[in-house]
């Protein structure tokens, strides 16, 4: 059964499966358009988006706003959040068992926005929504198409921050992205049922 926005907020706002949320200030389950057709998911809130209950606020959301303006879309326009909804103590990777707690929120946030691609930022999305041993060095950029949903990993933000080599990489992946949404605009707009 498909829940509403309002009921998954609830429940987001109120778990505490995993112990991330008793060193946090806020949770962050995600933003922008409830309808969009374009998905961007990464791996969690740091310190700016834990103050302002906001996904990608930071120096890596200010890139990532770029990235989606780049592609011709506003942020307004996109649906963007995180595989974990509180911030890990001091920007660490989560651990598999809380990327496994977080998991059921964003299936049903993708169940609730249906989009036709979701951009996977980085290797905590693609390996919690892909495969466990996932390596985003030699596999960003090559789709993968589960229950209707076309799926592309590329680099997250902080890591083109890291290592600005990795830039020309991940825009020829947004450009494969921005080839895909055409395409599918194309298309009626099939259901499904998330990944």
């Amino acid at each position: 059964m498909q829940v509403s926005w309002q009921s998954l907020y609830d429940e987001i706002y109120a778990c505490e499966k995993c112990g991330l949320c008793r060193q946090i200030h806020n949770k962050v389950p995600g933003q922008g358009d409830i309808h969009a057709k374009l998905m961007f998911i990464g791996e969690g809130p740091g310190g700016d988006e834990d103050l302002q209950g906001l996904a990608f606020v930071g120096a890596a959301g200010q890139l990532l706003t770029k990235m989606i303006a780049a592609m011709g879309y506003t942020r307004d326009e996109v649906y963007i959040c995180n595989i974990v909804k509180c911030r890990p103590p001091y920007n660490r990777t989560p651990d598999p068992a809380e990327a496994a707690s977080c998991l059921p929120f964003l299936r049903q946030q993708v169940a609730l926005v249906r989009p036709r691609v979701i951009v996977l930022l980085g290797a905590t999305a693609a390996r919690t929504l892909l495969r466990e041993d996932f390596r985003i060095t030699r596999e960003h950029g090559i789709w993968v198409e589960k229950k209707g949903v076309w799926l592309m990993p590329t680099y997250h933000p902080a890591a083109l921050l890291r290592d600005e080599s990795k830039k020309r990489d991940a825009w020829h992946d947004l450009q494969l992205v921005m080839a895909k949404m055409k395409e599918l605009e194309g298309e009626t707009d099939g259901g499904h049922d998330g990944v």
